[in-house]
């Protein structure tokens, strides 16, 4: 494993923007940035050798800040919506910036993904440090956060976010990589993709995306992943709002899952390619969001070009969506000094 260093721009402030790029033994790479700890890209095998970049980003650096797709990027402090920008934490009630029609979605517009992180080598891997005022972006609490990658010859990425707080709070950290095996530049969607994944409920939603507080079977329905699903098939189906959202973006609940203890979530592949990630959490929740509205709203992409719709998937590890305010739902709290780790890895392979 060697980890290479430059310097890919500067922000406005005149931090230097480090481009790392992870390289294994396999020829496989993994490349982050500073800006909001970003993947920015991820490059492996296909079954025919061909080593190709499968993770969507940007051409310029400065275009991760304020990016509307959060593309590679760590999010916080909450990931997901809060209904109505609303929660209460010990009895306190917090107001939180709405930035996505009605609620609050991914910490704010200034969350963790449009934040400038230090980085740093150790050994062999990236890591990715920031801290986060008392009362940033409407949350409590002074928080030191931590997001590290590992990257080994058997092409696992491993993703572990640390974190901690001086005061009472909530944390719901994940990454937003969107991946599309058959290339980022290869100008094909992700619709021939096929999911499968260790969920057999899913969140009922309502029409602007915030849980109702029930879980639903997803057997015989068009959220029905238990199984190998095409995207394709019924992206447009009714079920759930499926239709209303043009596409899949959904929590599903991880079956069995256990406190701090890393399961698997599922796996996505590509017949074509013959490319499969499989994919481990230590969260209670997978959001699967099928890049519904990517098209006019990224930046020049890695391959010069505008991503359409459904260029990319995103399956986000996390804790339920607006669990602040679904008392029934695992809790996303932080105490005082508690210490905060999950983990997310991302296992390469081929089929």
């Amino acid at each position: 494993m060697e980890i290479l260093q430059h310097i890919w721009g500067s922000t406005p402030e005149g931090e230097g923007i480090i481009l790392y790029t992870m390289r294994n033994e396999r020829g496989s790479e993994v490349q982050l940035c500073n800006v909001g700890a970003s993947i920015v890209s991820v490059k492996f095998a296909d079954r025919e050798g061909n080593i190709e970049d499968v993770a969507l980003g940007y051409k310029d650096p400065m275009s991760y800040f304020g990016d509307g797709a959060a593309s590679g990027k760590t999010v916080g402090r909450v990931a997901g919506r809060i209904a109505r920008g609303y929660m209460v934490i010990d009895g306190e009630e917090y107001r939180l910036e709405v930035n996505n029609g009605p609620n609050h979605l991914h910490g704010g517009a200034k969350g963790f993904a449009n934040r400038y992180w230090e980085g740093r080598v150790e050994t062999n891997r990236v890591v990715f440090s920031y801290v986060s005022e008392d009362m940033e972006q409407g949350y409590p609490g002074e928080l030191v956060v931590e997001t590290i990658y590992d990257f080994d010859d058997e092409d696992n990425l491993e993703i572990t976010f640390v974190a901690k707080s001086n005061k009472n709070t909530v944390l719901n950290l994940t990454n937003h990589l969107y991946w599309n095996l058959h290339g980022e530049g290869s100008d094909k969607t992700i619709l021939d993709h096929e999911l499968r994944l260790n969920c057999s409920q899913v969140l009922e939603m309502d029409t602007v995306q915030i849980p109702t507080g029930k879980l639903l079977d997803v057997k015989g329905t068009a959220l029905d992943f238990t199984s190998w699903r095409k995207f394709g098939d019924e992206i447009d189906a009714e079920f759930n709002n499926i239709r209303t959202y043009k596409g899949y973006d959904h929590c599903f609940a991880v079956d069995g899952y256990e406190k701090n203890i890393l399961k698997e979530v599922g796996e996505l592949r590509c017949e074509a390619t013959g490319r499969k990630v499989t994919i481990l959490s230590s969260q209670p929740a997978a959001v699967l969001y099928t890049g519904n509205w990517l098209a006019g709203g990224c930046p020049i992409t890695k391959s010069g070009k505008r991503y359409q719709d459904y260029a990319g998937v995103a399956i986000e590890c996390q804790g339920y969506s607006d669990a602040v305010n679904h008392p029934e739902f695992p809790s996303i709290d932080l105490q005082a000094d508690e210490l905060y780790c999950q983990k997310i890895v991302f296992k390469l392979g081929t089929f």
